[in-house]
């Protein structure tokens, strides 16, 4: 039994124009104490996925149709009751955010806030609440831990924003530690201490990983497996050296393309052409298609299922015959390699970065 298993989770929004069907018909899984990274483009869902499984999506914008699934060892949390929710948020489950500023209250010393996150998952008296809350500020590397419990979080700067929040997930002592794009706003060294420290704690403790990112290198210090997603559908999935090294996927060979490589300058960025269409209009057949440099009539008709790849391809073609093929909602499995891509003509397999 997985830690942590999706299966297939859809997340509809009333929008204007119609429904938007902003992640649909997701499955994953994350095995205690891995490391898990979900990539794509703005627009693919993956905030709305990490949002979705800890509930909290705003109540009467969003609905979660039948059939969908979380479920955190064995037990189903997609539609449990709001004190449930709460026990689990923090004290078995936690999340970092991509923007602390607009995490943190204001008006508050982070002291306070980390040290409240203390009190509400151990129930400690006052000088243990702090004491404890002092700990995990020098846990997550912020120096001389007992001033800076007196700062406001405006008096910190970006980077020790973010271990104050690394500081307050790691409060309940969860098993499974989400992270949402948290070095987006970080300079590069900044970042680079920040991964340092969730991959410290990680192995330190245990605790497993998921981390959503649009940068792939990122991904590729910090996780095991990946999940590359696209127009709410997850295209391409497998061990993260492995989808990197050797993409199968259309779309994932073009985010790989689309960054500068620093071992060739003479390199040039190949960007995706267009952009991820409205999530009220997802494309017919294969969603990437209008997109997609090697796309071809068939994949304007037809959906491609989430696939095992074999030598040859996937072990599934565009009539529907299958040797053996993952549906959207059939549930995680452990193909050879793990490796599976939602594409019918993935070809050879592309060169990748690391």
């Amino acid at each position: 039994m997985s830690l942590l298993e999706v299966r297939n989770l859809r997340v509809h929004m009333h929008a204007p124009f119609g429904v938007a069907r902003a992640v649909d018909g997701v499955d994953l899984a994350v095995e205690e104490g891995e490391s898990v990274g979900i990539v794509g483009e703005s627009g693919s869902g993956k905030s709305l996925l990490a949002l979705s499984i800890l509930g909290l999506l705003p109540k009467g914008q969003f609905e979660l149709p039948a059939g969908g699934s979380v479920r955190f060892r064995g037990e189903e949390v997609l539609h449990a009751d709001e004190s449930r929710l709460r026990e689990i948020r923090g004290g078995e489950i936690a999340m970092v955010f991509q923007e602390p500023l607009s995490s943190l209250n204001p008006v508050l010393t982070v002291g306070d806030q980390v040290g409240e996150a203390v009190w509400i998952h151990g129930g400690t008296d006052r000088q243990q609440t702090h004491e404890v809350a002092a700990g995990l500020l020098r846990d997550v590397g912020i120096p001389d831990a007992e001033r800076r419990m007196g700062a406001f979080p405006h008096q910190l700067s970006g980077g020790m924003r973010q271990r104050a929040m690394i500081a307050m997930a790691l409060a309940g002592q969860p098993s499974l530690l989400v992270a949402d794009e948290p070095t987006t706003a970080l300079d590069v060294t900044i970042q680079a201490q920040i991964l340092a420290v969730l991959k410290a704690l990680r192995e330190e403790r245990g605790m497993a990983l998921l981390l959503i990112s649009h940068d792939l290198r990122v991904v590729a210090q910090l996780c095991q497996t990946v999940f590359v997603m696209y127009a709410g559908r997850m295209v391409e999935t497998g061990p993260a050296r492995a989808v990197l090294s050797r993409p199968k996927h259309p779309y994932t060979r073009g985010l790989l393309g689309s960054r500068l490589s620093i071992r060739d300058r003479r390199s040039r960025l190949r960007p995706i052409p267009g952009e991820v269409p409205e999530a009220t209009s997802w494309p017919t057949g294969c969603r990437f298609h209008p997109r997609c440099p090697e796309a071809v009539l068939g994949c304007r008709t037809e959906e491609p299922s989430l696939a095992k790849m074999g030598p040859d391809g996937p072990e599934v073609g565009p009539t529907g015959s299958s040797v053996a093929s993952e549906g959207v909602g059939a549930g995680p499995q452990s193909p050879p390699e793990g490796r599976r891509a939602r594409c019918w003509f993935p070809g050879v397999e592309g060169e990748g970065w690391i």
